[in-house]
């Protein structure tokens, strides 16, 4: 279930072309929605980073 605080299909849509993109030389990157809707979550919840949900990877 998705909860209000996690980024929309439409902001998403938005924000994904400012990102930077993987050029294959620094590394594999972790998923950029997914490290955003951590982001968003942590600071919306006030949870330390260790309890965020798995879904939102480690």
């Amino acid at each position: 279930m998705l909860s209000r605080r996690y980024l929309t299909d439409g902001k998403w849509a938005v924000l994904e072309p400012l990102l930077p993109v993987s050029n294959d030389r620094c590394g594999r990157w972790r998923d950029h929605r997914q490290v955003i809707n951590g982001i968003v979550h942590r600071l919306g919840t006030g949870v330390q980073w260790r309890e965020l949900p798995e879904r939102l990877g480690p």
